[in-house]
């Protein structure tokens, strides 16, 4: 489960959706250590029906990926870092400068826009510990694929912003499945709202501790905590050495 009040959708009383605040949250490689990683929606439309309790939007999304604080004593990420910023390289060590990632509805590489539609997924089946039934007014769902970077046009800067987001896709996969489980609806607070948008943007900034509570581990289906593959650690060294050897030099 993400951390409470992660996302929100915001519409008109005429039920025009104008707003939908999407998730961010933090991720740990065994080797580059804490990285931040959130999802900026670039356009959104659609519709709310309040009274029957269904919404339907399209939205557009870019993923953006830089290193957490924790990261910056890591001897890796100092040797590369110290590299760029002697060579004038841009390095994601602030959301200003992360890496910036395409996505794409699922299935269609060149179609941006993404469905968010009522219901759950019928992708997979949801565990009892992951369904929120006590509290929520409606329910969405989304599905939305990763795809690669968008280039900076400085072979470096991209091979190394690809080798993040390759082993970012090891543990976590390119795609994503997303259930959501909506509380009942409140007017508009406008200040309230600017001031939890900013809020959650700052917090990021820092180590990713979420400002309305944190959410829970990641568990497998039958409630086990998950743990990504030893080898996927065994993978990701190597890579990291190779890209250093190649091109730190």
């Amino acid at each position: 489960m993400f951390a409470p009040d992660i996302s929100r959708l915001g519409y008109t009383n005429e039920g025009r959706v104008y707003s939908i605040i999407y998730p961010q949250q933090g991720y740990a490689t065994e080797h580059f250590r804490s990285l931040h990683v959130e999802v900026t929606v670039t356009g959104n439309r659609g519709w709310a029906d309040e009274s029957n309790r269904i919404v339907v939007a399209e939205m557009e999304v870019t993923g953006k990926i830089w290193f957490a604080p924790s990261s910056y004593g890591n001897k890796l990420v100092k040797i590369i870092k110290a590299y760029f910023t002697a060579r004038g390289l841009p390095f994601p060590l602030d959301k200003d400068h992360a890496i910036e990632v395409q996505t794409f509805k699922l299935g269609f590489p060149i179609v941006e826009e993404f469905p968010l539609v009522t219901g759950l997924s019928p992708k997979f089946a949801i565990p009892e510990f992951a369904q929120h039934k006590e509290i929520s007014c409606s329910m969405g769902s989304l599905g939305v694929q990763i795809g690669t970077i968008k280039p900076m046009g400085v072979e470096k800067v991209d091979k190394f912003n690809r080798l993040v987001l390759d082993i970012f896709n090891m543990a976590g996969g390119n795609i994503l499945y997303w259930s959501v489980w909506f509380t009942a609806p409140e007017e508009v607070d406008q200040t309230e709202w600017h001031d939890h948008a900013k809020h959650w943007r700052k917090s990021i900034q820092a180590d990713h501790d979420a400002p309305d509570g944190q959410g829970t581990i990641a568990r497998y289906f039958d409630g086990t905590p998950f743990k990504p593959l030893k080898n996927l650690a065994i993978k990701e060294l190597p890579k990291i050495l190779e890209y250093i050897k190649d091109h730190i030099n």
